[in-house]
Formats: structure tokens, C-alpha cells, sequence
């Protein structure tokens, strides 16, 4: 039996039988000139057509996805139509290359550009790559590359997958999702969580399994197992009669004395708040407003953003959306916004910041939102990510007071927001802990890379010390500012409990996750969660905190998460 140790991203434990991910569309030979016959602006013009074509594919998939499905894809979609990528490779061929090793070229040196560059720029390199292997398979009249087609459901093996791939799963074909590459905070990752899809990522070598094997997943400890075993197939059974008791979520998030702790959800539009109320969350902890702005050209205006906000408003009426304002930049640029070249884009001029360089944009968002909650029942909270100082906290309040609304915070992404706490929140009437960037900038890891994978996880203590940190700062000088959690790992229940323990007053997450977090929370108290906090502050390394904790919180193993 060959077994085999990865990350484990998203809980649950299943026996199937593995397809791999189809090869690679395959480099155009070095040196492919045009074809007899074929000019060089008819050339540029087929290439064109291909990326309009690749391009208008993956838009109509993002209109029918929600969520970080939806964002992803208009991502990649943008990346078709990539004014820079598309000049090299006409460049290309009209020194006499072919389209198809034009635009193979092209893809290499920007990729190699934005990889180069790290942090979220290095994200959208195999954006890059993902985008010249369609437009190649689009040159060439085969299909594009993607998740093989099955009538009976599978376990999705690869090295990694595009973003374009994660965003539209179908977690009724697949069963659970197994990558040799990729890191707890890559896209395979998140999209997985909000599939509910058991996934493994940074298993290194399952891209090998051959086709048809039948393998065991468990995606919690980050196992798969070739040939499973009499218990491997008790325990995934096991799984498949416990998770119905996850089914649900009370809409009560709570401990088991009574301390509340309200779940939220993270949403990205109107489809995905729908669907969020619909599973009990207690409110949205994140909304994502990118989704207005994507794809665009120019800024929409006031009255579009009004519209498209109260549609989320409307669908927690009487209850709290926390709204974070445009982050663009870095991995979402935008043309009428953001600088493109960045050296650094991930340490520059992103979220909060780009109204230093493009003022006005952040003003009239905050008209618009203010706008919508004027005309909707929600309580509306806007916060502001990528703040990092408490002139910036007070001059984002200061731009909310007046637009009239009442209730301005943070994203706490930045180590130094964390560090400050008690100055920050002085200004501001809460704030919201961003894990995923704030590990990745405490930690100087990239998340899309498996070999960082062990470093880039909100385990490490240096994490939950920064957190602990912001919960203390929200109490000094009689600040008493609510602290909540919007990042990843508030949808894992462990680490919900350790979260809770440290102090936080709100748990935002996928809407999937609600009921898994809220069933462990129920079986502890306020104070056991504050022994657990205590015990992974202690811990020495990541993988030290999460077992310790989860040692002692035995309801993991019998729900399989």
C-alpha cells in the first residue's frame, strides 16, 4: 500500500477512484515560423480572435459561477485579453513566428515577470499560463485544457490546477480534490472549502497514481492512501453517516456555556448572500465588492454600486454585512485604478491605498454604499483593507462620516495594524483579522507555493500571537472595539476554537463551513477554548499547535474533520 502526506485544506474522508488532470497542451516547437501563404497581420489577427474566443468562454462561465468561482474567472478572463501578453506575441509574429509559439513565448516572459515580482503578482502567473494554453488549443482547434468529463463521479488528481479550473468543480462528479503543488491558501484550496470538496494539497507525487486506481482521502489530515484498507473504508464510511449531522447549522453560533459568537458568512454578490442566509449565517462578515469593478474598463458608477450592494443587504434584513471596500491592486488590477508596473505589487499600492494615487474612486464607493444601506434594512459596517496605520484608520473614518455612514473599520492584514491595535481601533469602531494575508506578510510566504506550505498556515504561532495582539490593543485605553476573523481560518473548527479562545467576537467563513464550526464550538466552553488558545500560543511550530489542539477536542475525529 503507498501512501502519501500533503496538507489537508478542506475536511472529509472518501474512497474513489482517481483521474488525473489532462496532460498539458503541448509546446508549439522552438523556432515554428508562419505558414506558407499565411501574412503576418492575418496572423495577428487569428490571435486575436483566439483570445477574444478563450476570453469570452471563461466570461460566460464567471456569469453563471458565483462567489470565488466568479471572481476567479473574471480574473483569468482578463488575463485572455492582457493588453501586454497579446503586444509581445504580435511582436513575435511579426518578426515571422507562428501565432501558436508567439503567444507560448509571450505567456513564458510575462509569466516569468509576475512570478518573479511574488506575493499576489506570482498568483496570476499561472493565470498566464493557464490563458497561452487556451489560446493555443483555441489556435488549433482542440479542445482547452480542463477537468476531464466523467458519467461516473472521481478524485480529481493533479500537479495543480488553474484558477479557471477550481472555479467551476462540480462536486457532484468530483469527490475530493488531490494536488502534488499548490499551499492551504492557493485557489485549489479555498475553492475547494467552499465546494465542501475533501481536498489534499502539497501531496507530492500522487500526480503519478494511474488513472482508474482507487484511492482514500482524508482531507482533514492531509492523507491519501493507494489500495485503501478494511479501515480506511470503515472510516470513510464513518464519514458518510456522520457529515449528515453537519447538514445544518442552527443559526446560533455559541459555546457550550453560552458564550456567542456569531457566525458570518463571506460573500461575493447577491447569489452568494442568498445562498449564505439560506444556511443560517448570522450575517456577512466580508463582502467582497471586486465584483463590481472586475472586468471593466472604467469605474461603474454610483448608481450601478448602489444597486448591487442593497441586493446583498437586502438578503440579511435587520442583521450586520461587514462591506470591505474595493482591494484592487496586486492580483486585481484594474485600468482605471492601478499601476501595472509595480515592481512589488503585492507591497504596493493596493486597497485603501490606491486613493493616495487615484483619489476620488473610495469617495464615491462609500456614496454608493451608503446609498444602499439608506434604502435597506441591514446594519451596515464598511471597512477598509490594507490599513496599516492609525492616520489611516482615522482619515477612512473620516471619508465614511462623510458619506454618512455610522459604523467605519479595518482589515487587520498588516502586521503593523495588528501591532498597533489600541491606536488603530481608537480611531475606528472595529475591526476585521484578515489570516490569510496577515500570514503570508508575517510569515514572508507566498500561499500559492507547496514547498511554504508548512509556513504559510494560521497555526504558527507568531500568527495567533499577532492576533492576540489585536484582540488586546481592541480593549485598551476602554476601546472595547469588536475583533472578528474574515479570513480562512475561521471555517477551520479547530482553529475557530482557538480563535474564540483568544478573545475574537465573530467568526466569518464559507457559508459551507457554518455548520462544521458551529457543531465543535457547542462542545466546549468559553473557558476550555482559553486553555486551548494558551496551548497553541505555546506551541513551538504550526504543526505543534494544531495537533495539540485538536488532540484534545476528540468531536473532530468522530465528525471526520
Amino acid at each position: 500500500m503507498q501512501n502519501f502526506q500533503g496538507v489537508g485544506v478542506s475536511p472529509g474522508r472518501i474512497i474513489g477512484s482517481v483521474r488525473q488532470m489532462p496532460k498539458p497542451v503541448s509546446e508549439p516547437p522552438s523556432g515554428e515560423r508562419l505558414a506558407e501563404g499565411i501574412s503576418p497581420e492575418d496572423a495577428v489577427v487569428g490571435l486575436k480572435a483566439a483570445a477574444q474566443s478563450v476570453h469570452d468562454e471563461l466570461k460566460g462561465r464567471a456569469d453563471t459561477a458565483s462567489g470565488d468561482g466568479k471572481a476567479v474567472l473574471e480574473a483569468t478572463a482578463l488575463m485572455a485579453k492582457d493588453t501586454m501578453l497579446l503586444k509581445s506575441a504580435a511582436k513575435l509574429i511579426n518578426a515571422g513566428s507562428s501565432a501558436e509559439r508567439a503567444i507560448w513565448e509571450a505567456g513564458a516572459s510575462v509569466s516569468e515577470m509576475l512570478h518573479n515580482l511574488g506575493g499576489y503578482m506570482a498568483e496570476r502567473a499561472t493565470d498566464v499560463l493557464d490563458v497561452r494554453a487556451r489560446i493555443v488549443a483555441e489556435l488549433r482547434g482542440v479542445p482547452a485544457p480542463g477537468i476531464p468529463s466523467s458519467d461516473t463521479p472521481f478524485i480529481l488528481v493533479a500537479e495543480d490546477l488553474a484558477p479557471a479550473d477550481t472555479a467551476t468543480l462540480n462536486p457532484a462528479v468530483v469527490l475530493a480534490l488531490v494536488t502534488s503543488g499548490g499551499g492551504p491558501q492557493s485557489h485549489t484550496a479555498i475553492i475547494a472549502r467552499s465546494l465542501g470538496l475533501p481536498a489534499v494539497v502539497a501531496a507530492h507525487g500522487v500526480d503519478d497514481i494511474a488513472d482508474g486506481t482507487e484511492v482514500y482521502v482524508d482531507g482533514a489530515a492531509g492523507f491519501v492512501a493507494v489500495s485503501p484498507s478494511e479501515e480506511h473504508r470503515a472510516s470513510a464510511t464513518a464519514w458518510a453517516e456522520t457529515s449528515a449531522t453537519l447538514a445544518e447549522f442552527d443559526g446560533n453560533g455559541t459555546t457550550a456555556d453560552g458564550h456567542l459568537v456569531p457566525l458570518l458568512a463571506n460573500v461575493g454578490g447577491a447569489k452568494d448572500a442568498v445562498a449564505a442566509a439560506g444556511l443560517g449565517a448570522q450575517g456577512v462578515g466580508l463582502f467582497r465588492t471586486e465584483f463590481c469593478f472586475l472586468e471593466r474598463d472604467t469605474e461603474p458608477s454610483v448608481d450601478e454600486q448602489a444597486a448591487a450592494y442593497k441586493a446583498v443587504f437586502d438578503a440579511f434584513p435587520g442583521k450586520k454585512v461587514v462591506l470591505r471596500t474595493l482591494d484592487a491592486g496586486a492580483d486585481k488590477p484594474l485600468p482605471f485604478l492601478t499601476d501595472a508596473t509595480e515592481p512589488n505589487p503585492a507591497l504596493g499600492v493596493r486597497g485603501y491605498r490606491t486613493d493616495f494615487t487615484t483619489p476620488g474612486v473610495l469617495e464615491r464607493q462609500l456614496e454608493a454604499i451608503a446609498r444602499a444601506a439608506s434604502e435597506s434594512e441591514a446594519d451596515v459596517w464598511v471597512m477598509a483593507p490594507m490599513i496599516s496605520t492609525a492616520a489611516e484608520a482615522g482619515r477612512f473614518a473620516s471619508l465614511c462620516a462623510a458619506a454618512g455612514i455610522q459604523t467605519p473599520g479595518v482589515m487587520v492584514e498588516v502586521p503593523s495594524a495588528a501591532l498597533t491595535a489600541a491606536t488603530v481601533l481608537r480611531e475606528v469602531g472595529f475591526a476585521s483579522l484578515g489570516t490569510n494575508d496577515l500570514t503570508q506578510y508575517a510569515m514572508a510566504a507566498d500561499r500559492q507555493l507547496g514547498p511554504l506550505a508548512e509556513l504559510n498556515t494560521p497555526w504558527q504561532p507568531a500568527v495567533l500571537r499577532l492576533v492576540q495582539l489585536t484582540v488586546e490593543g481592541s480593549a485598551m485605553e476602554g476601546n472595547n472595539k469588536p475583533v472578528g476573523v474574515c479570513g480562512e481560518a475561521a471555517a477551520d473548527p479547530a482553529l475557530a476554537v482557538v480563535l474564540t479562545g483568544l478573545g475574537v467576537t465573530t467568526l466569518s467563513m464559507t457559508a459551507r463551513s457554518l455548520a462544521a464550526v458551529g457543531t465543535v464550538l457547542k462542545t466546549v466552553t468559553l473557558e476550555q477554548a482559553q486553555e486551548l488558545a494558551r496551548l497553541a500560543l505555546s506551541a513551538p511550530s504550526a504543526t505543534e499547535a494544531r495537533d495539540w489542539v485538536r488532540a484534545k477536542l476528540p468531536v473532530l475525529e468522530e465528525l471526520g474533520l
